[in-house]
């Protein structure tokens, strides 16, 4: 049943009449207890924890990075659950699967939202609110992304906010001293900070915001609504936004000026796009289109598919670590700078249509891996 929802093709490729474990009746009683939310999350800490451990995912990273990006699914249906967008959807509606993944392949959180809600107004929920091991500090995302309150959020809650900047010409850079001398810098920092009147009346309401979310007290979504009444920002939001402005300066001047961030950040959003790519190709059926109503039903059917793309992920790894050492086991000189361009994000060679077979080789069921495909 966890292929048939990642699938999207629904139980029938998967029902075996003679087979007692695959009748309709068996597998959607299956369904119904044990493919939620809870489960899929606790299964996905296990895959996660097991990527984290191979040799080869290192490599790529320690978990310390992690990049967020939405995939937009078109929902045919009537619902209240999605939201239009003709950029995305043309005439009709869908819903936006924002992921967080780690700069080892992992997807370690994802949430469902109607339409295309901006960005920024769901990275933070799904930065705090993932429950794997791994603790990324840097946060990477597209530009659509960031706002000066976010940024000012994730550096009050000790995260780097790092988004690809693509149009730098119209940005602002903010300086905390009218007087101070930036040499070439004096004509673009013209837009003065002011932490004494705008932050500091706010600062313990700022703390107490920070704390809360800290602490999983305050869902993350509701927050938003209350740094913002109507269409303009409430006084605790230009405070927070006053402090995301030093931060975005910074960043901004450092990635321009940092050859290998910018490098670093098109690398690990590339494996977010990689990554959803996958995702088209596993979720296949029904013409890749998303056919639930309800936002249980959503979140349970997209969280399917992130954990079978996390098995992909993890399938892959394993098999190329292995066949990683053998090689260098054999005298081939395999280097770690070449290792480090490789990806799990592969899926030529497993089959998303026809038959499905969920028996495996004996060697298999005791741990060990399947040979090595040696045919050139």
């Amino acid at each position: 049943m966890l292929m048939a929802e990642a699938c999207n093709t629904g139980p029938e490729p998967f029902i075996r009449n003679d087979v007692a474990a695959l009748k309709r009746d068996r597998l959607t009683w299956t369904d119904s207890n044990y493919i939620r939310d809870e489960t899929i999350r606790a299964a996905n800490v296990i895959l996660v924890a097991a990527q984290s451990g191979l040799p080869l995912a290192n490599i790529w990273g320690g978990g310390e990075v992690a990049s967020a990006d939405g995939m937009r699914f078109v929902v045919p249906v009537r619902t209240v659950h999605a939201g239009p967008n003709p950029k995305y959807f043309k005439e009709g509606r869908g819903v936006t699967w924002y992921n967080l993944i780690s700069d080892q392949y992992s997807g370690i959180n994802d949430i469902v939202v109607p339409g295309t809600l901006r960005d920024s107004l769901v990275i933070l929920a799904v930065v705090l609110e993932q429950q794997t091991d791994q603790m990324p500090y840097q946060i990477m995302t597209d530009t659509g992304a960031y706002s000066d309150v976010i940024f000012g959020l994730f550096r009050l809650l000790g995260y780097r906010f790092c988004p690809r900047i693509v149009d730098t010409g119209g940005a602002r850079f903010w300086r905390t001293d009218p007087k101070a001398d930036y040499g070439p810098f004096n004509a673009i920092s013209s837009h003065r900070l002011n932490f004494g009147k705008k932050t500091e009346p706010h600062w313990d309401d700022i703390l107490r915001l920070i704390a809360s979310l800290k602490l999983g007290r305050l869902n993350v979504m509701s927050i938003m609504k209350t740094l913002q009444t109507g269409d303009r920002p409430t006084s605790l939001a230009q405070a927070i936004a006053e402090i995301g402005r030093a931060d975005k300066t910074i960043h901004m001047l450092t990635y321009l000026d940092d050859e290998n961030k910018r490098r670093r950040t098109l690398q690990q959003l590339n494996r977010g796009e990689g990554r959803h790519a996958v995702a088209r190709n596993v979720f296949h059926g029904k013409r890749g289109e998303l056919r639930q109503a309800y936002r249980e039903g959503q979140e349970d059917q997209l969280g399917s598919l992130g954990l079978v793309l996390n098995i992909i992920v993890l399938w892959n790894t394993i098999y190329m670590d292995a066949a990683i050492q053998q090689l260098r086991h054999e005298g081939y000189p395999v280097q770690d700078e070449d290792v480090e361009k490789l990806s799990p994000l592969l899926c030529g060679h497993i089959n998303m249509q026809g038959r499905y077979s969920f028996t495996v080789p004996e060697s298999v069921s005791k741990g060990e891996l399947r040979a090595f495909n040696e045919e050139l």
